[in-house]
């Protein structure tokens, strides 16, 4: 099953992948890993954007390491969670001044970079030097769930389950190891989503155990829901990040007010970024980190 279960999945990406910057031939490792940061959690429309401007401003990891860290989150912008501006910055730091510029290509060493976890450094391996391993990510996690183990949606995280779960699966052939793990994220990112599946556009509709199960619905234990983002600390965060962006000169907590009416919720996030590196006090106002 295996070897056929990968082979399906490796020619419906040849045949059906989009074509997105970090797939085209030349894109260098040290595009792939400010792809993968800019990834987590956020869509890929509104990466694209962004990372062909971060890209062309700071194209390797010593021209991002030489410019102050608050530069790095001022070019965030609207990516959301903002601390993995200052996780990348530190990482092209790390890569400049360890390995000479060079993005690594050994998962033991990206993991030594700040803000790389498991995934960022696998992937980074993985599609920047073809390198095999097994990359999960939420998607391939849910077309697991459904496809091998029939289940509608895959049970919290686990790496040693995930990782076992993709092991299992993973063509032994260089080329066709990176495929299949680039097919499978995006089989579950365009055809396997979350909610309303294509099945029927699906290559592993015949062999879906979730399908052949008649769809039962999931019982199994959830990951925790994150909580709505408006009225939240993390909307008052990025009010005051924004503020802070705007201006080259410390905004003053007169200013600051302006931003959020609620005093006790808007120095709570305040010191969170305080306290998170992205926010400094100068004078007798704050700005981005320098």
């Amino acid at each position: 099953m295996p070897e056929t279960f990968a082979s399906t999945v490796v020619d419906w990406y040849h045949a059906n992948r989009r074509d997105l910057p970090w797939r085209r031939d030349g894109f260098t490792a040290w595009g792939t890993l400010v792809s993968e940061f800019m990834l987590q959690q956020t869509p890929v429309s509104r990466v694209i954007p962004r990372l062909e401007e971060w890209l062309t401003r700071w194209p390797t990891p010593a021209d991002l390491a030489a410019v102050p860290p608050g530069e790095a989150v001022r070019a965030w912008q609207s990516l959301g969670y903002p601390r993995r501006a200052l996780w990348l910055h530190a990482a092209a730091v790390a890569i400049t001044e360890r390995h000479g510029g060079v993005v690594p290509d050994d998962v033991e060493a990206l993991l030594a970079l700040p803000g790389v976890g498991d995934y960022t450094a696998r992937a980074v391996a993985v599609f920047a030097y073809g390198a095999r391993h097994p990359v999960v990510d939420t998607n391939i996690r849910r077309v697991i769930a459904r496809a091998v183990d029939g289940q509608g949606e895959p049970p919290p995280p686990s790496a040693r389950r995930d990782l076992a779960a993709m092991s299992a699966l993973l063509p032994h052939d260089l080329p066709a190891a990176a495929a299949f793990n680039a097919g499978m994220m995006e089989l579950g990112a365009i055809v396997c989503v979350a909610r309303s599946p294509r099945c029927d556009d699906c290559p592993l509709a015949q062999r879906c155990a979730w399908r052949a199960a008649g769809y039962p619905a999931y019982e199994g234990p959830r990951k925790a829901v994150q909580k709505k983002y408006e009225g939240s600390d993390r909307q008052v965060r990025g009010r005051i990040l924004a503020e802070l962006r705007a201006s080259h000169i410390p905004v003053t907590p007169a200013e600051l007010a302006a931003v959020w009416p609620d005093a006790p919720q808007r120095d709570r996030a305040l010191r969170g970024l305080l306290e998170d590196g992205l926010a400094v006090a100068e004078g007798d106002g704050y700005t981005l980190p320098s």
